[in-house]
């Protein structure tokens, strides 16, 4: 840490906001689908309980991973497209001062 300054920028409250919401919400629509895709798929409803000893192990094991690895990817995507059209809307003011500057 060379004279206190901060390298590392923080990502501002309106930010955080709005990639707390867009999480939320894909991870919900997700989750959904997902279940959805699982009851097709297999003809059955997704454990509802993973540790209850009626639901086989391959079953749970199979669907946590499904619905972990669903998830995850779903939240990077979302979050990432989110956060490239908040840069781009934030820069907008920034553009129009150049314009109206020239």
């Amino acid at each position: 840490m060379a004279g206190g300054s901060e390298e590392t920028e923080k990502p501002d409250l309106a930010w955080r906001l709005i990639g707390a919401v867009v999480a939320l919400g894909v991870g919900f629509v997700t989750r959904k689908a997902i279940e959805f895709g699982w009851e097709k798929a297999t003809g059955k409803k997704p454990p509802a309980d993973s540790d209850s000893l009626e639901t086989g192990l391959a079953e749970a094991v199979g669907f946590a991973v499904v619905l972990g690895v669903g998830m995850e990817v779903a939240r990077i995507v979302a979050t990432r497209s989110a956060h490239r059209r908040y840069r781009a809307w934030k820069a907008l003011p920034a553009k129009a001062e150049r314009i109206v500057k020239s």
